[in-house]
């Protein structure tokens, strides 16, 4: 019997469990949410979240949970010139 993560729907690399940041927007804000349990494509990098971690993911991002907040630097595509030949 095939196991439900064991290849990626994207490019059928192998999936390996592993503990990640995950962005979470939500309402124009961006929450970043540490430790996640979660397959990842080791060829790709494809992310794959099981049921009951994505119910608790929506908990702890729209909870009152303590939080340390990180300055992430925005950038604009178009602020950065490109190669003459794309």
């Amino acid at each position: 019997m095939r196991k439900l993560h064991d290849k990626c729907y994207f490019c059928r690399g192998n999936l390996v469990k592993k503990k990640i940041t995950m962005d979470y927007w939500w309402k124009g804000s961006l929450t970043l949410v540490e430790n996640v349990p979660a397959w990842v494509c080791k060829q790709c990098g494809e992310e794959v979240f099981e049921g009951p971690v994505l119910e608790k993911i929506d908990q702890v991002v729209k909870g009152k949970a303590k939080a340390r907040t990180v300055t992430v630097l925005v950038k604009k595509f178009n602020d950065l010139p490109l190669p003459a030949s794309v």
